[in-house]
């Protein structure tokens, strides 16, 4: 019996989108189980973006400044234009 090796670089597994549309997916479907049985409250519109955003991360540098943006943003949220309480 002869095993077929993965070509090197070559990606395995689910699509990152599947992934991605399995997560927003069971999250919504959950949440709104929540709203239904357990009183959480109910949400306008949409509770996903329509798409997201990837990025490769070539470097020191560029995951820094990525890691950065992670830690600092959230502070930033309640200066944003969108903010609602």
């Amino acid at each position: 019996m002869q095993i077929k090796r993965q070509a090197e670089g070559k990606h395995r597994g689910s699509p990152l989108h599947h992934v991605v549309q399995w997560l927003k997916t069971t999250t919504t479907n959950s949440y709104i189980k929540g709203v239904k049985t357990l009183g959480w409250k109910p949400f306008d519109k949409k509770i996903w973006h329509r798409n997201y955003y990837e990025h490769i991360i070539r470097n020191e540098r560029a995951y820094q400044n990525i890691a950065r943006y992670i830690q600092e943003n959230p502070i930033k949220w309640r200066t944003d234009k969108f903010y609602r309480q």
